[in-house]
């Protein structure tokens, strides 16, 4: 294992050590496909619509094709070094496609996997080990918050990736792997930020400049992390 892999794990591992050990602010950030930020009280899917309830009282309801994603468990940010999470900046790892690199679960999706692994230039184990997160190979997954199909496909995220079947597994992966592309090209070979970015959005990790502190991305980008063993650039030069 790569030694800077080894030092993500290990703070991300403490990390979630310090989180467990702060009250949480509990919150529900609902992130609008315009940018916007709410922060609810709590949520509830009705049909097509998000429900959202206010800190103060009262609720309202949106157009849930308008929600990009929604992100539990906010920690006040100065309880938290962020700054200590992710890769060294000098390290470098290898996310793209390479035929000796298999999805990892043995699922009936693999070869799916591997197809849009190979059209989109991206790790097929790396995919994998990101459905399985999602969805767990669940292919009519709905989440609380209306995320749907094998990689988790907000409508929002679903219509901006041309994604008319959520569904169908070949047209919600097809769509997901394109999202990880570009994820790639933004963040470059930093899986820590492209995880984060997927689970929280792009725009959280601009704001805290890499993982944000919220429980839920802490523990997802450490979950997979966990699960994929990534390809050293400087190993195979």
């Amino acid at each position: 294992m790569p030694a800077g892999f080894r030092f993500l794990l290990a703070t991300l591992l403490a990390g979630a050590g310090l989180l467990a050990s702060v009250p949480a602010a509990r919150a529900e950030l609902v992130v609008f496909g315009d940018g916007r930020v709410v922060k609810a009280e709590g949520y509830r899917v009705l049909d097509d619509e998000l429900e959202i309830r206010l800190p103060g009282g009262g609720s309202y309801r949106v157009d849930l094709a308008r929600v990009d994603r929604i992100v539990d468990d906010e920690v006040v940010v100065d309880s938290v070094a962020v700054e200590e999470r992710g890769f060294p900046r000098a390290a470098a790892y290898d996310l793209s496609y390479s035929a000796g690199r298999k999805p990892l679960f043995g699922s009936a999706y693999d070869a799916l996997i591997e197809r849009e692994a190979k059209r989109w230039n991206v790790d097929a184990s790396f995919v994998s080990a990101l459905i399985r997160a999602e969805s767990n190979y669940e292919p009519r997954a709905v989440s609380r918050k209306g995320a749907r199909g094998l990689m988790q496909l907000m409508p929002a995220t679903a219509r901006r990736l041309a994604v008319s079947r959520p569904f169908d597994p070949a047209s919600n992966v097809g769509g997901g792997v394109r999202y990880l592309r570009e994820l790639l090209d933004r963040y470059g070979n930093r899986p820590d930020l492209v995880l984060a970015a997927y689970n929280a959005g792009e725009g959280a990790v601009e704001t805290y400049g890499g993982v944000p502190p919220y429980r839920e991305t802490v523990s997802y980008v450490r979950r997979i992390l966990g699960w994929w063993q990534p390809s050293d650039l400087s190993a195979s030069r």
